[in-house]
């Protein structure tokens, strides 16, 4: 045994179990069917293949074959019975040993998206999952139409295709509230490229936000939330890109970090408009797409399905209604910045 690695304690008990079935030509009693597998969980335990141990089991069969036995039927069905209630409790013990795996693994992932436990525990707990959390590292974030979980077949197409072109760089691929959530060095922004097609192919057509590289466990955190609220913004501004980057969307939280004055130049630039026939809404829906067609009116019309006169007149009405011309580069800038504001802050359906 000790030529294969296989330690004697292995077969613990084993011959005697042969010897006693030669005479009697018995079944294995409950006890010696427990005592198996209790000696299969520590052979798990202690890492030992299950080939190489049941090549060890048949090795002492033919070694220690009873000379006399009641018939060999009778030892090759003790042999089979004892040989699978050791691999009961191997199979036993992995799968303990796996579900204990994935609680460590989803606590670490808990307290590193949410920035718990202590920093320096936490860098030690990455390690073992290959991060290096003293480098810099950027997050993705995948949300689809329906919600993702560890068992979930997507998350393992994923898995596979970047497995399959970067091999093992220290990602970490996991889904936490419903999404998918890639952790990547913040060198390596073509890992978290590929895993945006790799998502939005999987899961038919998800959006993807991309969070800036940051240092440190608590950059991780820092990342994942970019990631998070580009994907708000996303919500709430109808941006319908694939993918985003929150190093390209800085500015909507700059103009939403004073939300008083927000709602201030809001209601003084658009309120006018409420006394519109139809309402605000309308207007402010042809205030977006003007802004969004780059302020081209040719397009904007078409993206409302209007007529190019129709649209003048309504930014006609506007100018009359607001005093802010939106063809005039000054009075542009004002409303631009007052309609991101409404849609950031649910006008004119929320009172403000």
């Amino acid at each position: 045994m000790a030529d294969q690695g296989i330690p004697d304690a292995t077969l613990d008990g084993y011959v005697r179990i042969l010897a006693a079935v030669a005479a009697t030509g018995r079944r294995l009693t409950r006890d010696e069917v427990e005592s198996r597998r209790a000696v299969g969980e520590r052979a798990a335990e202690a890492g030992h293949g299950l080939r190489a141990l049941v090549g060890a089991h048949l090795d002492a069969t033919r070694t220690h074959w009873p000379a006399t036995a009641v018939s060999p039927d009778s030892v090759l069905a003790a042999v089979a019975q004892a040989v699978d209630a050791f691999a009961e409790g191997y199979e036993r013990a992995q799968r303990l040993a796996v579900r204990q795996e994935e609680a460590a693994r989803r606590e670490f992932i808990d307290d590193l998206l949410y920035g718990r436990s202590d920093l320096g525990r936490l860098a030690q707990r990455a390690e073992h999952f290959g991060l290096r959390l003293s480098f810099e590292h950027a997050v993705a974030v995948a949300q689809g139409t329906v919600a993702y979980d560890e068992g979930d077949a997507v998350l393992r197409v994923v898995e596979r295709a970047l497995i399959g072109r970067f091999g093992d760089r220290s990602i970490l691929l996991t889904t936490k509230d419903g999404r998918l959530v890639c952790v990547a060095p913040g060198d390596q922004d073509e890992v978290l490229t590929f895993f945006a097609k790799q998502a939005y192919a999987a899961t038919d057509g998800c959006q993807v936000a991309i969070g800036r590289p940051q240092s440190g466990a608590g950059g991780v955190v820092q990342s994942y939330e970019e990631a998070l609220n580009a994907l708000d913004l996303a919500e709430r501004l109808e941006l319908d890109a694939p993918v985003l980057r929150a190093a390209d969307l800085l500015v909507y939280p700059v103009l939403t970090r004073d939300r008083q004055a927000m709602a201030d130049l809001v209601h003084s630039v658009l309120g006018p408009m409420r006394d519109a026939r139809g309402g605000a809404q309308p207007l402010l829906d042809t205030l977006t797409a003007y802004f969004d067609a780059g302020c081209v009116g040719a397009e904007a019309a078409r993206r409302l399905s209007l007529s190019v006169r129709a649209l003048t007149y309504r930014l006609e009405r506007i100018h009359h209604l607001t005093g802010a011309d939106p063809s005039d580069p000054v009075h542009r800038y004002t409303l631009q910045t007052a309609v991101i504001g409404a849609r950031l802050l649910d006008w004119p359906s929320v009172a403000l």
